[in-house]
């Protein structure tokens, strides 16, 4: 194989599920071929490649690229009378209740072209790329209609052609009940699962199906109907579940196989084995824990019993987490949630990507997987996790172009 680009006199970190921690290589190189990776090894192993384009890294420290597999990225409008409400001791279903929250946001979003949530979600995405970011997962549910919400994932699939990034898409129609449906959750139901999620799914705006299941959103049984409707479409699901409460949204998103459970603070060890059981990974947003100043920390240590696998992510959102920052969501899991620096590191990348459902493709340093790095002017990895407001990134790769 002919390398087009070799980065030497790295350390590179493979974080290959197979190697011990980070899987560390000291004095090593990893070489692009084609946008995908064509070596990952020690310098000493690196065959002869006449004519590649030589990148000397001086010893600096190669991860792969970071992805975000939770974001709320693309809305209309802003949450600023909701976080000031909440400042004077609102909770988030007395915000709903005076007009705030999901339903405010839709209404913004409603009267928002294309190009304007385009250009509002654009910054949002830069300040994820500007730290090493490769892949982000971007979810609609802000339109709640069907116009608005293929509006909404039109808008998503735009970013990745307007940026060196890969966008995953999440169809979240059952995020909220909009007004029109006052008082009919079910009705509504049949209208996101016979209506809304074929065309979705048929037009190729979706990669995947999300829903929020909690007491004041969607039922157990009302998220079982979408999940049904997704795997009948061939389309894979993941959850919002048990973030005020536990109705049991570990155990559906177990039951349904689910790529992912995003939230689990009030998740059960039943839960979390049968998580661990289904290959369900458990994505940990503590950038919502510490914007809404919660209080029950999501129950790592049966994460950790269970062998669950922990994803961490921004859920980059107006209401409960405007965060984009993943260097600080790896500090706010370490800190509010004790998660490992080898966790941390992990969940914004092998983990995250098999939170997507793309581990095949990007999340370790692997021979054959797409060439996403993040290079770091760092000593060791800790220090990814422990500054706060730092930005050490000295150079990202996406699809083997620096």
């Amino acid at each position: 194989m002919v390398f087009e680009t070799i980065w030497t006199n790295a350390r590179v970190a493979t974080l290959a599920p197979d190697e011990p921690g980070l899987g560390a290589i000291e004095g090593g190189a990893v070489a692009a071929a084609n946008g995908r990776i064509a070596f990952v090894g020690s310098m000493r192993d690196l065959p002869a490649a006449p004519g590649a384009r030589e990148i000397n890294c001086e010893g600096r420290w190669i991860t792969p690229g970071l992805i975000d597999c939770h974001t709320h990225l693309v809305y209309g409008g802003d949450r600023l009378r909701d976080f000031e409400l909440r400042l004077g001791g609102a909770t988030y279903a007395e915000i709903a209740e005076a007009g705030g929250g999901i339903v405010s946001t839709m209404r913004a979003t409603r009267n928002a072209s294309e190009a304007s949530l385009v250009e509002g979600a654009l910054p949002r995405l830069d300040a994820l790329i500007a730290e090493g970011a490769t892949t982000v997962e971007v979810k609609s549910g802000y339109g709640l209609d069907l116009e608005t919400e293929a509006r909404m994932l039109h808008a998503a699939r735009r970013l990745g052609r307007e940026r060196p990034v890969a966008i995953v898409t999440s169809y979240l129609g059952a995020h909220a009940l909009p007004p029109e449906f006052r008082g009919e959750g079910d009705g509504y139901i049949s209208f996101v699962c016979d209506d809304a999620l074929p065309k979705i799914a048929h037009a190729g705006l979706a990669d995947a199906v999300d829903a929020f299941c909690e007491t004041f959103a969607f039922s157990p049984a009302q998220v079982a109907r979408v999940f049904t409707a997704a795997r009948h479409l061939g389309l894979p699901v993941k959850l919002h579940a048990d973030q005020h409460s536990n109705i049991g949204g570990a155990l559906l998103a177990a039951r349904h196989r689910a790529l992912s459970a995003d939230h689990l603070e009030h998740m059960d060890e039943e839960g979390a084995a049968a998580m661990a059981a289904a290959g369900t990974v458990a994505v940990l947003l503590p950038g919502a824990f510490y914007f809404l100043r919660e209080t029950q920390v999501p129950p790592v240590a049966l994460l950790r019993r269970h062998g669950t696998r922990i994803a961490v992510a921004s859920d980059c959102n107006p209401g409960s987490s405007p965060l984009t920052s993943l260097l600080l969501a790896m500090n706010m899991g370490a800190t509010l949630f004790r998660l490992t620096v080898e966790e941390a590191i992990a969940g914004v990348t092998r983990e995250a990507a098999r939170a997507l459902g793309r581990l095949g493709e990007i999340g370790t340093l692997e021979f054959g997987k797409q060439c996403d790095l993040a290079i770091w002017n760092i000593e060791q990895p800790a220090e990814l996790v422990y500054r706060m407001g730092f930005n050490p990134l000295h150079a990202r790769v996406w699809r083997g172009a620096q």
